[in-house]
């Protein structure tokens, strides 16, 4: 079975069709779904649906592009929210410097202390950066986040970046980008990231893969993804499926 490890099932885009799409997993062979918390309203969507599907499990964070709204007691609720059994991961967090807001100082402030909520918890992050790959790094470095542990979501940096997250022992989450020909950075990197470090995920419902590039994408996409690594690690399908599966076992219920 597919372990999802990233996706947005609260999103506006599900409205319509989220039970039957869910109800479908099982049956095309999705087995475990992390639906992850941008803002503070998509976290409490996120606990609704872990409790509502027993193959749902959650993260919760906030998304850099959403921390103005943030605050010391939106940081509490989110503390005592890390101490349900499916909540298993702080995120996703990080910085997005696309976006011209929040400012720098704001988004750099709540990484930091989010990072600190996941170390004080006990539970690996879930790291997004959006066109602020040295910020992230540095802060990462500076904040010992090898003592936490977690996955750079949509892995979208150089090999020579990679190679930095590697020696921190951070996995990589490798979704639809992966399957676009114009993508050769990105190929790259994964051809150096050893496969015991890739997790699979979509980002649902954005970023979906060739050949539905452009629509929304869902966990039903995942077998693209996994192919594509496949022929770059030059491995089977079966073993990528697999292996990744393993790897988002350990990392988010080796401490549960």
């Amino acid at each position: 079975m597919i372990f999802e490890s990233h996706a947005h099932y609260d999103d506006e885009a599900f409205y319509e069709d989220r039970e039957e799409l869910l109800a479908s997993f099982a049956e095309k062979g999705i087995g475990t779904v992390i639906n992850v918390g941008a803002s503070l309203e998509s976290c409490r969507k996120t606990l609704q649906m872990m409790e509502q599907y027993p193959f749902v499990y959650g993260a919760m964070g906030v998304h850099p592009s959403e921390t103005a709204e943030l605050t010391e007691e939106g940081l509490g609720w989110l503390r005592t929210q890390c101490a349900l059994d499916k909540v298993i991961a702080v995120g996703e967090i990080g910085l997005d410097y696309y976006w011209k807001e929040p400012a720098i100082p704001v988004q750099k402030k709540w990484f930091e202390r989010q990072l600190e909520l996941a170390r004080e918890v006990k539970l690996p992050v879930i790291i997004h950066s959006r066109d602020a790959a040295k910020d992230t790094l540095d802060l990462m470095q500076a904040l010992h986040a090898e003592e936490i542990g977690g996955v750079v979501h949509c892995y979208s940096y150089t090999k020579e970046m990679a190679k930095e997250y590697g020696k921190m022992d951070f996995y990589f989450g490798i979704g639809g980008v992966i399957t676009f020909k114009n993508a050769k950075k990105l190929k790259e990197a994964v051809e150096w990231i050893p496969l015991e470090r890739i997790l699979l995920e979509t980002d649902s419902p954005y970023l979906a893969p060739e050949p539905n590039r452009g629509k929304r994408n869902s966990s039903l996409n995942l077998p693209y993804i996994a192919q594509a690594i496949a022929e770059l690690k030059k491995v089977s399908y079966e073993e990528v499926v697999e292996i990744t599966r393993q790897n988002a076992q350990r990392l988010f219920f080796s401490k549960h």
